[in-house]
């Protein structure tokens, strides 16, 4: 015989306002939506409906997850970035909404025309990729990582939104692009300074992801000084950094023979992505 499944006797309502004195508003609404298997939309309409014991013992299980400090994005396996909302797992960064930046930039400097590539390095969950790949869908987009498992979810959100000009390689940056050169390369790669305090608040995401180097410059020393053999002539490069990099990455990108270097300011007026042009 079934098992019915027994009432709580508590509204949605109700449990939205006893979850509010524990974690943020908007975290425990997206929760609450992710336990029930609705959208946080719904719950608007809902409040006066009453939650199921199962469903409030999932809710109160990811609330105690999330006050310990543990990402939304982990706890309900989505995060939105561009127009998508991406799947996305403790593999992955979470991708940050500074990161459209870097995108934005990127789309000004590729124009529609069909036979032009890009490429993407440190993918993880394809943001930048898929966005690119989805904006300019006449070019071809490579999206390189060096986990396995990023990739993984990278190539599930690029079959979840049914993009066909995009290929995914695993490797250590430029490492899996020999041979071949490219309009634009684009990436955010790590850039925390190894033993930065603020690590700590990100312990949930890969700190390969976060952290390179003692000043955080590792990897895009790397990039700058692989890139040039990987683009063509006027190809360029853009690099997401932090708010407090963005003299250092110039001086790098122009100590390398870059032309048109700049760096510009993200949302919120900090300095955010570096770009330079190959010019010979």
């Amino acid at each position: 015989m079934a098992i019915m499944n027994t009432t709580s006797g508590l509204r949605l309502d109700a449990v939205l306002r006893d979850a509010d004195k524990r974690v943020d508003s908007g975290d425990a609404r997206l929760l609450l939506a992710h336990a029930l298997q609705r959208s946080p939309t719904w719950l608007f309409a809902h409040g006066d409906d009453l939650i199921d014991q199962d469903g409030l013992d999932r809710f109160e299980t990811l609330l105690a997850r999330r006050a310990q400090g543990e990402p939304v994005a982990y706890l309900t396996g989505r995060r939105a970035f561009w127009s998508f909302d991406l799947m996305v797992s403790p593999q992955t960064l979470i991708p940050r909404p500074e990161t459209e930046r870097l995108v934005e930039l990127a789309l000004a400097r590729i124009g529609p025309q069909s036979g032009l590539r890009m490429a993407d390095l440190g993918t993880g969950s394809g943001a930048i990729a898929l966005a690119l790949a989805h904006e300019r869908p006449q070019a071809r987009v490579v999206a390189v990582d060096i986990s396995a498992g990023a990739l993984e979810v990278a190539r599930a959100n690029a079959r979840s939104l049914g993009l066909s000009n995009i290929e995914f390689r695993i490797g250590d940056w430029l490492q899996p692009l020999d041979g071949e050169r490219f309009d634009l390369i684009a990436s955010n790669p790590p850039y925390i300074a190894e033993g930065d305090p603020h690590l700590a608040d990100l312990r949930y995401e890969p700190e390969p992801a976060l952290a390179s180097g003692r000043d955080g410059l590792d990897a895009i020393r790397a990039i700058v000084g692989d890139a040039p053999a990987h683009l063509h002539r006027g190809g360029w490069l853009l690099l997401e950094h932090g708010w407090d990099q963005g003299d250092a990455v110039r001086g790098l990108l122009q100590g390398a023979g870059y032309d048109s270097v700049e760096t510009c300011r993200d949302l919120e007026d900090r300095d955010r992505v570096t770009l330079g042009r190959r010019t010979n």
